[in-house]
């Protein structure tokens, strides 16, 4: 089976003006990345289609739905927090990048792909069920998982991300009761650094590893060998969802944590190995930070191209 890629040209339609880091040549570097190297002709390709009212309202409060739906502009930007902003574009990307997470486990449950992975923009894991924040509208990542435990009766489903900045969206989502035992999220990043937010309340189900700036491919490692995978192996997911920012990179100047393109495709092989012994090979990946336009495009490549090969040793 094949690794599927699931984008849509209504991503680079969203923009927040001149000089944003989250702009939508993000989502055409690492396409022509893909492409330069080969790989596209080996990839399953689809287009996001818009999330549904019922899969957004699995993750996200009716009011606040019905709130950004209302704040969407005829021209021009809205701000709904101080670092995310919508022009006339922006809902329809949201819709189409929670649609991608919705796609994308679709195809996977069915056997129709191996894993996937969704270029898509505005990112989600900071959006909160209730409230817009740090660039995401819609949390993407938090659709696809609760889609996966909902419509298609998992049990059991993991979320990893790697992102430089912490998830908290993603976190806040899935302490609610509903989801207790049902969701296990790991997670690295920068700390002290944007959210603010990680350090308390970690649990079994919530592990959040921060490392400080500087800290190199050598910690994550470590976090990902002492504390990630014992708590994946423990959990046995069925499918294995990923946030996969890629904000942690060394030319990165928005972070500090100095990782590499290998450190990207060293975790996501370590992270096949867990889904290939617990999850039948099951894996979702979703884009989420990266703004140094060729260190965003050679990680996702790293990344996607470590998808690619579904029989990890």
């Amino acid at each position: 089976m094949t690794t599927l890629f699931v984008s849509h040209p209504d991503c680079q339609l969203h923009d927040m003006g001149d000089h944003h880091p989250e702009c939508p040549a993000r989502v055409v570097a690492l396409e022509r990345q893909l492409a330069a190297s080969g790989m596209m002709g080996s990839l399953k390709c689809r287009e996001a289609p818009k999330a549904t009212r019922e899969q957004l309202e699995r993750v996200h409060d009716v009011g606040y739905l019905d709130a950004i739906e209302d704040a969407s502009p005829a021209q021009g930007w809205v701000q709904l927090d101080p670092d995310t902003a919508m022009n006339p574009h922006s809902l329809n990307a949201a819709l189409r990048g929670a649609g991608a997470a919705v796609l994308a486990t679709d195809e996977v449950i069915a056997g129709r792909a191996m894993n996937a992975f969704c270029n898509v923009r505005p990112p989600g894991h900071h959006a909160l069920r209730e409230r817009a924040m740090g660039f995401c509208i819609l949390n993407n990542v938090a659709v696809a998982a609760a889609h996966a435990l909902e419509h298609h009766g998992l049990e059991r489903v993991a979320i990893i991300d790697f992102d430089v900045h912490h998830g908290n969206g993603t976190e806040e989502i899935f302490a609610d009761a509903r989801y207790d035992g049902r969701v296990l999220m790991v997670s690295t990043f920068q700390h002290p650094f944007y959210p603010y937010s990680g350090t308390e309340g970690r649990s079994e189900r919530m592990v959040n590893i921060p490392l400080a700036a500087r800290s190199g491919g050598a910690a994550f490692r470590s976090a990902v060998d002492s504390y990630w995978l014992p708590a994946l192996n423990n959990f046995k997911p069925q499918m294995l969802f990923i946030s996969a920012g890629f904000d942690a990179h060394r030319e990165d100047q928005l972070a500090m944590l100095e990782f590499t393109e290998a450190d990207y495709a060293w975790v996501t092989e370590k992270l096949m190995v867990v889904a290939a012994t617990h999850a039948e090979g099951r894996i979702v990946s979703m884009l989420e930070g990266g703004y140094a336009l060729g260190a965003l495009a050679r990680s996702a490549e790293a990344h996607v191209r470590a998808l690619m090969n579904s029989a990890p040793a």
